[in-house]
């Protein structure tokens, strides 16, 4: 066999050989080819399920978020119940605030710590920045964080100044309470700026998305804040003043007017019962009671409070004449009328002043229960405000003895409240009860020691007619009659924004006063004019001064009064545009008065003065959109 035929025979034979050397570079193409094509595939199906995976998980930790803050939201109701909850209820049970408030605390703080860390991670931040479909990732995420905020760094230190409590449900209440505060004074204080920057960061969340259940997340979020923020900023300064003002430093007294809202005054109502309320290291004592007609056979004092008020009330003379004395919307103008004037009656100097109404004490009642008067009469939370306010002149004939009722209702209230302030069960119950009080206008606090006051002012308990710049309104009525029919007084204001024009905006305020009281039946004293009109009156016809506070450096265009142009007198009140109307308002009668202007800075929804009576004022606010400059 030749060589050729040995080579033509091997390139012919199966098996290893030519065709098996080839094979191996047949795989490479034939095989490893789609292999590589499957890896890709796999790759691109991987890279384009990333979103859907991203989805999911954000889906699935969401939910789970959602469930943990809805825990601890019910963590935080059971707090807010078993802290307004006044105990000695019906069932006789009484559950320890700082024990239930500590445990719902810790649960809360989990609950929202875990929700924070859910909505975390690569995948969270990376949906928060997409366009559009970001939005309700971002309101999630941000409500997440606030409640994780809030839950630990806020209410530790809440919890902190309640008082423990004790075997019997009673301990040292106010001065353990007061103990507390001084403790946890900078916690506080440093809470209240953590509520303010979370306030600021959940409003600066989108407002309004592609999901729904989102947006009304974050709005119920913001309603929260926004009533959480004053109440924080409240226990910031009550930790910087309070302890001082409530004696640690040294005894404390104030002058307490109970405030008759039957008789229309601009801090609320004529002042009538009063009451020299001690403080001595946190424990509360009166001293004395007494009636307005002790203070009006007085010599009042001369009280310069400046021009401007000089100019506005000179005709009623309210640093003379002790019914006209709270006549300013502005509280420290009648606390330093009435610190002046106890000290001229007696010789002593009070340290500030307080004022309240029935209203008050029905709260307070609510919390500590009824009280006894001398006579017997029972006092309750529903009966109080009709008893003082309307039964009483019917009941007394007799001047003198009605006085002495208003006196004996005072003290018995306050007997009441002493007992409970001692009781650390009840003690937070009291202290919503006074700041709901302090919340709705009810509850006013003057400070004579300046650096106390400065403190003070900032916050609506302090009565302070603020005089910066910026939408004002204020519906503020004055009795002219001298009777007692504003107990049936109905009131409400109407501000409606307008158009901008060179740097100025139309304001329309549509005020209207309603006389509900009955034609007949009432006490002469209910419905006397001591004004002696010289028109003919009904029984029940009232007459009004009507004042209508608006924005530094308003001025008005025109007015009108049930539809006729009415003439309004023009004053100034630290800085405020103040017009007045002298108003007959007959019995079972409405008047609509119409007051149009020109307000400068009064973008917005304006800062309200709430002027509290026995009926509250219904009020609608309508701003507009801002002025462009």
């Amino acid at each position: 066999m030749t060589e050729r035929d040995i080579r033509t025979a091997v390139q012919r034979r199966p098996g290893p050989g030519r065709d098996a050397i080839r094979m191996p570079g047949a795989n490479r193409s034939g095989e490893r080819a789609p292999g590589r094509r499957r890896v890709l595939s796999q790759a691109i199906l991987a890279i384009a399920l990333l979103p859907l995976a991203g989805a999911l998980w954000i889906g699935v930790t969401g939910l789970i978020a959602r469930w943990e803050l809805l825990a601890a939201q019910q963590d935080l109701d059971a707090l807010r119940h078993s802290v307004a909850a006044a105990p000695g209820s019906a069932s006789g049970k009484a559950t320890a605030p700082a024990g239930v408030a500590e445990q719902a605390v810790r649960s809360a703080a989990a609950h929202a710590s875990r929700a924070h860390r859910l909505t975390t991670g690569p995948a969270w931040c990376s949906a928060a920045e997409l366009p559009f479909l970001g939005g309700p990732v971002r309101t999630v995420r941000g409500a997440a964080y606030a409640a994780d905020r809030l839950a630990g760094d806020v209410l530790p230190s809440l919890t902190g100044v309640l008082p423990p409590s004790t075997a019997h449900g009673s301990g040292g209440g106010m001065s353990d309470a007061l103990t507390a505060l001084q403790r946890h004074g900078p916690e506080i204080v440093r809470a209240a700026g953590v509520v303010a920057e979370v306030r600021t960061d959940v409003h600066s969340l989108p407002r309004s998305t592609w999901l729904t259940p989102a947006d009304r997340a974050r709005a119920g979020l913001q309603r929260q804040l926004d009533r959480l923020a004053p109440v924080m900023t409240d226990a910031a300064v009550a930790a910087r003043v309070l302890p001082p003002m409530l004696g640690t430093q040294g005894q404390r007294r104030y002058f307490l007017a109970f405030q008759n809202i039957a008789e229309a005054r601009g801090t609320g109502g004529v002042p009538g019962a009063f009451a020299v309320l001690r403080a001595d290291r946190g424990r509360l004592s009166f001293e004395r009671f007494g009636n307005n007609t002790e203070m009006m056979e007085t010599a009042m004092p001369d009280v310069d409070l400046g021009a401007d008020f000089d100019a506005r009330y000179a005709g009623s003379d309210p640093i003379h004449v002790w019914p006209n004395s709270n006549m300013s919307p502005h509280f420290p103008y009648a606390a330093r009328i009435w610190a002046a004037a106890w000290r001229k009656h007696t010789g002593e100097r009070v340290d500030g002043a307080i004022a309240v109404d029935p209203v008050t004490l029905s709260r307070l009642l609510r919390v500590t229960g009824p009280a006894r008067m001398a006579d017997g009469t029972e006092l309750t939370a529903d009966n109080v405000v009709d008893l003082t306010e309307r039964a009483s002149y019917s009941k007394y004939d007799d001047i003198a003895r009605r006085k002495a009722f208003f006196v004996d209702a005072a003290r018995a209230a306050a007997a009441r409240l002493m007992g409970a302030l001692d009781d650390t069960l009840r003690l937070p119950a009291l202290l919503v009860a006074v700041n709901d009080a302090q919340r709705d206008g009810r509850l006013k606090v003057w400070s004579a020691h300046a650096a106390e006051q400065r403190v003070l002012e900032s916050r609506p308990y302090s009565g302070t007619l603020p005089n910066t710049p910026g939408p004002f309104a204020g519906l503020v009525v004055n009795n002219a009659a001298g009777g007692k029919l504003d107990y049936y007084l109905g009131r409400s204001l109407t501000w409606e924004a307008g158009a901008c024009s060179g740097g100025h905006r139309t304001v329309t305020a549509t005020m209207t006063l309603t006389n509900r009281a009955p034609t007949s039946g009432l006490p002469d004293y209910v419905t006397m004019r001591a004004d002696s009109p010289p028109y003919r009156t009904r029984p029940g016809d009232n007459r009004l001064m009507v004042s209508y506070y608006a924005g530094v450096g308003a001025t008005l265009v025109d007015a009108t009064l049930d539809g006729r142009r009415a003439l309004l007198a023009p004053a100034v009140e630290r800085g405020h545009s103040v017009f007045t109307l002298d108003l007959e308002l007959p019995a079972t009668s409405s008047r609509t008065l119409v007051l149009h202007l020109l307000e400068p800075h009064a973008d917005g929804a304006p800062t309200l003065l709430r002027q509290s009576l026995a009926t509250p004022q219904r009020t609608t606010l309508k701003p507009g959109g801002a002025c462009r400059v």
